[in-house]
């Protein structure tokens, strides 16, 4: 089948109300409305070839519906949906949690009705949650990606690792903005204060780690860049950026936090304005599914909510059984309903307090 693809990036924050009008203009022409035998899935930029023949052609050819895929950055394409409301053409939108909780907030998506995805039976609790309208779809573990030859595992499950003088200038920690950032945040809290959103608490104990810290990164690449070439030995991340390195160099390793285990989600939502609710649905439901989650992990790489579903060897090696059951072992999801409302507060604060910017 053929896919076809569209591609937007809007600027946020001021140039916004600025852009409101000429990017509604545009969409509208660009963007057809869809009929019952087609969806419009709003996607990451990045894998979309291995969500092609992992999910997208898959339900095209199980039901008849067509995909058009619409890609960009969480920050653009809910910036997009802000702006364009009923015009944007968008039936699914597959986004990280904190952005799904944003647009949640400002009413941009419905809830899911769940008498017509039954998979959702069949998926975790935690990618259940209630918080959200959509449900999870995936996920991704919060823990420490470190050389073995410069610290062991042991060492890489404490928090206390930031804070060893002998390894000054050699460690990384994720900046705020980024995934990992807020659920550092809310590890250090729970371990060493009264609770995840005990941010004094976790932001006087990272600035005291800052000494050790040679980056407090950004990126993905700034991060592996810094640890496949030596500079750093370890630091925190996601477990999705240790499976490529991992499996390319035992030199490398993944590791879960012997305390404050969080982990972040990417949720499948349906705009209020989707044209297509019912294709919608019908997709959800397919995403969910354990054959569809069982070929995601293994083609895409993304850690399954269906626990029915098998994990590949790639991924099993990094996470080992925790992908059996997260809650089981620890993991935890952030409350919207904490975070949202201190949101950019925390962020200026992790800034200045931590970082010293």
């Amino acid at each position: 089948m053929t896919i076809t693809f569209t591609r937007r990036a809007l600027a946020v924050g001021s140039v916004l109300a600025a852009t409101a009008l000429a990017v509604s203009a545009c969409s509208s022409t660009e963007t057809p409305q869809n009929s019952s035998d087609t969806i419009v899935v709003s996607t990451f930029p990045f894998g979309v070839d291995q969500m092609t023949e992992a999910i997208f052609d898959p339900f095209t050819k199980a039901t008849g519906i067509k995909v058009k895929v619409d890609t960009g950055s969480n920050a653009d394409r809910l910036s997009r949906l802000q702006l364009e409301g009923d015009k944007s053409g968008i039936d699914v939108m597959m986004i990280s949690d904190t952005f799904a909780a944003l647009g949640d907030k400002d009413g941009l998506f419905q809830k899911v009705d769940a008498a017509k995805i039954p998979e959702l039976a069949n998926i975790a609790e935690f990618a259940k949650d209630d918080s959200y309208t959509g449900p999870a779809y995936s996920y991704q573990l919060n823990g420490v990606l470190f050389n073995k030859d410069k610290v062991s595992a042991k060492e890489a499950a404490s928090w206390d690792l930031f804070s060893d003088a002998s390894l000054k200038g050699r460690l990384a920690l994720p900046n705020y903005a980024v995934t990992s950032g807020p659920l550092t945040v809310a590890g250090v809290a729970q371990t060493f204060g009264k609770g995840a959103t005990d941010v004094d608490t976790a932001f006087t104990k990272m600035h005291a780690w800052s000494p050790n810290i040679l980056q407090f990164y950004s990126s993905t690449t700034e991060f592996t860049n810094l640890l496949t070439q030596g500079e750093i030995y370890a630091g925190v991340a996601l477990n999705g950026f240790a499976t490529p390195l991992v499996k390319s160099d035992d030199q490398f390793a993944w590791t879960a936090p012997e305390k404050g285990r969080f982990m972040a989600t990417n949720r499948a939502m349906i705009p209020t304005g989707a044209t297509n609710v019912d294709g919608a649905n019908k997709f959800i439901n397919f995403l969910l599914s354990q054959a569809t989650q069982q070929s995601s992990a293994e083609i895409v790489g993304d850690l399954p909510v269906n626990l029915s579903a098998k994990l590949p060897q790639d991924l099993s090696a990094v996470v080992g059984d925790i992908a059996k059951d997260p809650s089981a072992h620890g993991y935890k999801t952030i409350s919207p309903a904490d975070f949202l409302p201190n949101r950019n507060e925390w962020t200026e604060r992790f800034n200045r307090e931590v970082i010293g910017q």
